[in-house]
């Protein structure tokens, strides 16, 4: 297959024509933070917290195939100053209780809050009214932490290919929802892969809390991204 050249922040790379840039800037050892992205996936580019400048016009890298000679901005103040405010976005807009979350550690939106050094949004919490849902066998899902990534509904499907999550609603008041009758068929495996992939702690499944202890979680010693390039993280402190 073709490939192409390509810059990020000045560092030549090369990737297959049409891979998307996301993907293309990790194989070249380059972080580029998202949360609604998800290997294997259709990227759908909700949360915006990969946004690049590509050639001097912004665009999400999930969701932009590579091509040849493109010049991609990824790590200059002014791009982390707009990831910063995504993420604080989302910190403000719904009810994210980090200390007494189960997901504490493990949870992709607190530890690029840590990553970029938030430590209180700039706008104001809006504290919104919503319920927790208990009624799956398997699920809690509770609707004050969803970020609608729709990371649930792309991967996780039965076998004949049809999601147990879907939207529901429109504007403001939309919410990931969950088909109860298919839940009753739910097996606990699909359960735990729901989840995993739950980038926050919206998806759990009951019974089965603090089953890794905090300390020893994913983030609790690493950094969101230093697996991909260790060079490219700044350490920062904050209290989430």
């Amino acid at each position: 297959m073709e490939k192409v050249s390509f810059q990020i922040d000045n560092k030549k790379c090369e990737a297959l024509y049409g891979q998307m840039l996301v993907d293309a800037a990790r194989d070249n050892g380059i972080y580029i933070p998202t949360l609604c992205n998800m290997q294997g996936t259709k990227p759908c580019g909700s949360c915006r917290v990969c946004t690049v400048k590509i050639n001097g016009r912004y665009a999400t890298a999930c969701t932009t195939p590579v091509a040849c000679g493109m010049e991609i901005e990824s790590e200059t103040e002014e791009i982390k100053n707009i990831r910063l405010g995504l993420i604080e976005l989302i910190f403000a807009e719904g009810n994210h209780y980090c200390p007494t979350c189960e997901m504490s550690g493990n949870c992709e939106l607190q530890a690029l809050g840590y990553r970029f050094g938030m430590l209180a949004p700039r706008f104001p919490y809006q504290y919104p009214d919503r319920e927790v849902n208990t009624d799956c066998p398997h699920l809690i899902i509770d609707y004050n932490r969803c970020i609608r990534c729709k990371r649930c509904i792309r991967s996780i499907k039965d076998i004949e290919g049809k999601s147990y999550f879907a939207f529901k609603n429109r504007g403001n008041k939309i919410e990931v929802t969950i088909d109860t009758e298919m839940a009753k068929t739910m097996s606990k495996e699909l359960a735990n892969l729901a989840m995993e992939n739950c980038p926050v702690g919206a998806i759990l499944v009951k019974e089965t809390g603090y089953r890794v202890p905090i300390g020893k979680r994913k983030y609790d010693n690493n950094m969101i991204g230093s697996d991909i390039n260790a060079t490219n993280t700044v350490k920062t402190e904050g209290v989430l």
